[in-house]
């Protein structure tokens, strides 16, 4: 299959783009998988420009925990303190100290730098 690359730059060339690559994909020709492997890689580009992966806040993040491990706020306590505590952490009001990240770490086994805050207000209460 003889074929040039696109160029994506809307959304309709991104599904003609991924047209292209479904058909790349059924010959056996390695130019057409060459070209494969290239149109993939423009699509990949243009998807992480049109849709950024962000990290979620911690309240999302800790909500996500909760529900994967079957947890309630007070399951909470233990490890962010009391109970206003971990309603404030909740609802965003209030960030991680090191401590509590260390014990959310240690008990969900993820990394540190998904727990600790970035870009928020210095002024916010820590505990």
């Amino acid at each position: 299959m003889k074929t040039t690359l696109i160029v994506i730059q809307n959304e309709a060339d991104h599904a003609e783009a991924k047209r292209l690559i479904e058909g790349l994909m059924e010959s056996n020709d390695s130019q057409d998988r060459a070209r494969m492997v290239a149109q993939a890689r423009l699509v990949e580009a243009y998807e992480r420009t049109q849709w950024p992966r962000t990290a979620p806040t911690l309240p999302v993040l800790l909500a996500y925990l909760m529900d994967q491990h079957s947890l309630s706020r007070a399951d909470l306590v233990p490890l962010l303190g009391t109970a206003s505590r971990v309603s404030e952490v909740l609802s965003g009001k209030r960030d991680l100290s090191m401590t509590m990240v260390r014990r959310l770490r240690e008990r969900f086994h993820i990394s540190a730098d998904l727990l600790i805050s970035r870009g928020r207000a210095s002024n916010k209460v820590a505990a």
